[in-house]
């Protein structure tokens, strides 16, 4: 937990690589500590349904948020292979549509993701809990973990949508109509430096979404006991 909060507010491929990691060990822990006799004796107790649902509650729209940067991130990709196809098929025939297409798509994918955010803002609840102490410290553990995981999917999202994943060349070709075979393999690398971004974040955002879905088996197990 320390290393994934000392890594906010930085906002880069590799930092949110190292975040998608560090959740995925944290939510490796969750599920260790959902598998012990005792935590799942806390979370059982019929006077705790309202923490418990809202636990439920939280696994769920984690879940979402994951999906919406999984869309998010194939939405992006799918726009870096047409402008790829457009510069390695004609050069500049069309390139100046595509370019405008893929900067609108970005204006619509950050209205998406910004409402994503906004609805989890406004969803997420942390009621405070008063029971015993080990079953407090299990819960408390459990919504600090919810947390985390917003706090990285919201670095994810505004990455996604943000100038990073923007190229700067792509602006010069629409901005100055400048064709220049420079100017194209300046684009070409940048958008090969992105794709592969993309791709290494989505290979980590795979590997989290599995865990997710199993943290939120392992809590809608206990409860069916």
């Amino acid at each position: 937990m320390i290393r994934l909060r000392a890594s906010e507010g930085a906002c880069t491929s590799s930092s949110v690589g190292d975040k998608l990691s560090g959740l995925q060990d944290l939510h490796d822990r969750v599920n260790n500590l959902l598998i012990l006799p005792l935590t799942q004796q806390a979370i059982a107790q019929e006077n705790n349904e309202k923490w418990v649902d809202e636990l439920l509650d939280g696994s769920l729209l984690v879940l979402d948020l994951c999906n919406t940067a999984k869309d998010a991130l194939l939405q992006t990709k799918e726009c870096v292979h047409e402008l790829q196809s457009i510069l390695r098929g004609c050069g500049e025939i069309g390139l100046t549509s595509e370019v405008k297409k893929y900067l609108t798509s970005r204006k619509v994918l950050k209205k998406a993701i910004c409402k994503a955010l906004k609805g989890m803002q406004n969803k997420c609840t942390f009621s405070t809990y008063n029971g015993d102490h080990e079953t407090t410290t299990v819960f408390c553990r459990l919504k600090k973990v919810e947390a985390i995981s917003f706090d990285v999917f919201e670095s994810l999202l505004t990455f996604v949508y943000g100038p990073k994943t923007r190229p700067t060349a792509l602006l010069s070709l629409v901005d100055h109509n400048t064709y220049k075979s420079d100017n194209i393999k300046g684009v070409q690398s940048q958008l090969e430096k992105l794709e592969s971004c993309i791709q290494d974040i989505e290979e980590g955002l795979e590997c989290l979404f599995r865990n997710l879905i199993k943290t939120r088996v392992f809590l809608l197990n206990i409860l069916s006991r």
